[in-house]
C-alpha cells in the first residue's frame, strides 16, 4: 500500500502547492491590470489571464458565498490559501506517518 500512497500523496502535496502559486499570480495579475499597469487587451496577458480565471475561480465563488461583503476588498483569495495551507499539512502529515 505505501508504494501507491506515499508517492501519490507527494505528487497531491505538489500540485496543491503549484496551485497556491497560480492563485498569487492570479491576485497580482488582477492588481497590476486595475491599477493600469498591465493592458488587458495585449494577447499573452489576456491568454494568461483567460487561463488563471479558469483554473482559479471555480474555487473562489464558492468560498465569496460564505464570505461577508466588505466592498471593494475580495477576501476570498486569502481564505483560499490558508484552506489549501489546512489540506496540504494534512497530507504532510500523512506522509510523515509512513516509513521510508
Amino acid at each position: 500500500m505505501d508504494i501507491i500512497l506515499v508517492p501519490l500523496l507527494a505528487v497531491v502535496v505538489k500540485i496543491i502547492d503549484l496551485y497556491r502559486w497560480l492563485l498569487i499570480i492570479y491576485v497580482i495579475m488582477g492588481w497590476l491590470e486595475a491599477f493600469g499597469i498591465v493592458n488587458r487587451y495585449n494577447q499573452f496577458i489576456y491568454g494568461l489571464h483567460t487561463f488563471l480565471f479558469r483554473i482559479i475561480e471555480p474555487a473562489l465563488v464558492p468560498i465569496r458565498r460564505f464570505m461577508p461583503n466588505m466592498g471593494d476588498i475580495d477576501l476570498s483569495p486569502l481564505a483560499l490559501v490558508f484552506g489549501l495551507y489546512l489540506i496540504q499539512g494534512v497530507f504532510i502529515k500523512i506522509l510523515q506517518k509512513f516509513p521510508g
